[in-house]
């Protein structure tokens, strides 16, 4: 088996392998995965983080040893945590990274990918914070335009917003709504509830399509055209500017 690591700002994630099919996910830089299949243009991965498959171009695949593979599997797990930021390498170049990038074996404001050494002087975090952080952490993606597939303030969607959040504070969702909702403890009235838990809705065929986090005074944090902040009651979402709720509530979980 192969095995790679992002070393590009965002890398997409496609369904099949070719350059119109639609993006599922993205990889940030230093997210590492398994290479699965290969054909001569595309390489299909399974990312570590969450186990999500997709297709990469081949141009964007940068191959490391599974010794390496495993060394980053048993190491602590640093993000950045500027909305946009830079990295410089040992030539003086930069390259941008998002909000929430990896950056692997990070000490004292230096980390590697493989035999190249880079700094990073922005802010990082790297423990499990508190549900007050995940709310904080929230707000940084305010009016992110929403993007299927997206993880980044530039574009995301509801699933990619809740795992980026939990990520920024330690904690690992998987990559679509339905299976996030497999995690954690279901709670049974939202009066259960506290702000940085995760409240799923589901679609008329009863299938989990949307997530969001929950807020303070009855309110969610989501994206939906946008992230926005609704109103969150018994029934759903509701949008005041609608006058009507848009997302039918399925299940509440608290992960921590």
């Amino acid at each position: 088996m192969k095995y790679g690591i992002c070393n590009l700002s965002t890398i997409p994630l496609r369904m099949i392998s070719d350059h119109t099919s639609e993006m599922i996910s993205q990889l940030l830089f230093g997210d590492h995965y398994k290479v699965i299949q290969e054909n001569k243009e595309w390489v299909k991965v399974r990312l570590e983080i969450d186990q999500c498959e997709g297709w990469i171009e081949n141009k964007q695949h940068t191959e490391i040893s599974k010794d390496y593979f495993d060394d980053l599997n048993n190491s602590d797990f640093v993000v950045s945590n500027n909305l946009v930021d830079f990295i410089e390498d040992e030539n003086h170049q930069l390259t941008s990274v998002v909000l929430g990038s990896r950056l692997p074996f990070y000490n004292n404001e230096s980390f590697n990918i493989l035999d190249k050494s880079f700094r990073f002087e922005g802010n990082v975090t790297s423990n499990k914070r508190s549900k007050q952080s995940i709310v904080n952490s929230a707000f940084l993606y305010a009016n992110t335009p929403f993007l299927w597939g997206g993880k980044t303030p530039f574009g995301i969607d509801s699933s990619g917003f809740t795992q980026m959040i939990y990520r920024l504070n330690g904690y690992f969702l998987k990559r679509k709504a339905a299976e996030q909702a497999s995690q954690g403890e279901v709670l049974s009235f939202i009066e259960e509830s506290e702000p940085g838990d995760l409240a799923f809705f589901d679609d008329s065929e009863g299938e989990i399509t949307h997530v969001g986090i929950i807020l303070a005074n009855h309110h969610i944090i989501h994206c939906s055209g946008k992230v926005r902040i609704d109103l969150l009651d018994h029934s759903g979402i509701y949008n005041k500017e609608l006058r009507k709720h848009t997302h039918k509530l399925r299940v509440i979980k608290k992960i921590f």
